[in-house]
């Protein structure tokens, strides 16, 4: 059985990273579509928050709850077979280790196979009490969206000296903690290099440059569609060569694969 046909799973991860293959995520909320991320390269789906914003038509994640992230892990688990599928956790349903755990019961029993919680901090004994009780975790740091009103918008984050080095030791923090992988969200380039070469986990990169063991973008952004939303400098319209929308997705699967994506136009220096 080649790579492309195996059922992911937490612990090949860590093999991929190990073997020197990237990871490809894309965020996906429905069934179809779900279908056509499993058949087309995708190795890890992500539920994400996102859907506040490019279903819900939110002005940012905030207003997403646990209900709808549950139902619509629900429905891309009925979709795609093949892929790891990862629930996030909208805001404020991980402000206590309790609160969490209740949760990501819910996200596991509709399907996804690990949870995504944005930052370090206090999350930290989260990522812990959730990993003691079978749970995988995917951690998410840099331009965390929950963190849209502290940050005063959607910023690149780590461009000081001392951000950078607090966000090298949050991603070493929540690998100590148990968390199995790592996304680097508006992270400048070099330093998100940096962070993967000192990571104990995988990492994945949206906006952080090609120096990760991985990329993800949000599936509506990919296929060029309209949101409503600044298309940010990361983004590139995989449809408009691909053809179609199986076609996008390969496509960014090879470009990923490759190193051909993302190049530095996409990435923060």
């Amino acid at each position: 059985m080649s790579e492309l046909q195996k059922t992911w799973t937490v612990p090949m991860l860590a093999r991929a990273r190990a073997d020197g293959r990237k990871l490809v995520m894309l965020t996906c909320y429905d069934a179809s579509f779900a279908r056509v991320l499993d058949d087309n390269g995708c190795d890890l789906i992500l539920v994400g928050d996102s859907l506040g914003m490019v279903v819900q038509g939110h002005a940012s994640t905030l207003p997403v709850r646990v209900e709808d992230i549950a139902y619509h892990t629900a429905a891309v688990a009925r979709g795609a077979r093949r892929a790891l599928k990862i629930a996030d956790f909208p805001f404020g349903s991980d402000g206590s280790p309790q609160e969490a755990h209740a949760a990501a019961v819910r996200f596991i029993q509709a399907g996804a196979s690990m949870v995504k919680l944005e930052g370090a901090g206090h999350k930290l004994e989260t990522i812990r009490y959730l990993v003691e009780r079978e749970i995988p975790v995917c951690s998410h740091l840099g331009l965390t969206p929950q963190s849209v009103h502290r940050f005063g918008g959607f910023k690149v984050q780590g461009r000081e000296d001392a951000a950078a080095a607090r966000l090298c030791e949050e991603a070493l923090a929540v690998a100590d903690a148990g968390a199995a992988l790592l996304v680097l969200e508006g992270v400048p380039a070099p330093l998100a290099t940096r962070i993967t070469a000192a990571s104990p986990i995988p990492t994945i990169g949206i906006g952080a440059g090609a120096g990760c063991d991985g990329q993800v973008l949000v599936l509506h952004d990919l296929l060029g569609l309209d949101t409503g939303h600044r298309r940010p400098k990361f983004v590139k319209d995989f449809l408009a060569d691909g053809g179609s929308v199986a076609g996008a997705i390969r496509a960014f699967a090879a470009a990923v694969r490759s190193g051909a994506f993302p190049a530095a136009e996409h990435s923060y220096e």
